[in-house]
């Protein structure tokens, strides 16, 4: 396997969507798949044999759904990212994965080129969420009196530099625009983001959303 490539499981219980998938990644650059499965329980064994970088997870599988696939394979598997795969981007199903530890969602129109660049995105480390789905996905995982009022000060485990970052992770920025909106580097904000992770004890960006809206660093 060449360096740099990013190792992918697809899992799908449809062999058209299944194949037309592995057919796809494996002709992108940078992308290969190293297995395949059509349920899910044969999603978690094969993950656990083959430790891939990314799952693509489809939702409606048998013998055991993408949600509880999910949740084990993010709770046995630190470095393996999942991206759940739907037929409509309002299925409560998604909410249920990404709070399960997915780190984003595709639904299954998405071209070849937002594909491989959710897979990309998801493997380093940030999250593809739409700011609508994020902001459901909060309103599920926050009741309204835990949400501190607009100006609460921020903790003091916090920079005030880190705070700012993590004002622009809860607006559902990328790395890449954080960096341009604050004027520092792409290095520097993922220094501030790693940063936040430890002092917070949050895993990613969604639970780091989410403690910063309990904290009131999120409008």
């Amino acid at each position: 396997m060449a360096a740099g490539v990013i190792r992918v499981l697809v899992a799908d219980d449809q062999t058209v969507v299944r194949e037309g998938l592995v057919m796809l990644l494996n002709l992108s650059a940078g992308l290969e798949v190293v297995a395949a499965a059509s349920d899910g329980e044969q999603t978690i064994q094969l993950a656990r044999q083959h430790r891939p970088d990314v799952v693509l997870m489809d939702l409606r599988m048998p013998r055991l759904d993408g949600v509880e696939a999910t949740r084990t394979i993010v709770k046995e598997l630190s470095t393996t990212r999942v991206i759940v795969l739907t037929t409509y981007a309002d299925d409560e199903s998604v909410f249920a994965a990404l709070e399960a530890g997915a780190r984003g969602y595709l639904t299954k129109d998405a071209n070849a080129s937002e594909i491989q660049h959710a897979i990309r995105t998801v493997h380093a480390g940030e999250a593809l969420l739409e700011p609508s789905v994020q902001r459901r996905l909060l309103e599920r995982s926050l009741g309204a009196a835990t949400v501190p009022p607009p100006g609460t000060p921020h903790p003091d485990v916090l920079t005030q530099r880190e705070a700012e970052v993590l004002r622009e992770i809860a607006a559902g920025y990328s790395n890449r625009d954080i960096a341009n909106r604050l004027s520092i580097t792409e290095a520097t904000v993922k220094t501030h983001v790693n940063n936040i992770f430890s002092k917070t004890g949050v895993r990613d960006r969604a639970q780091a959303v989410v403690y910063a809206m309990r904290h009131g660093l999120a409008e």
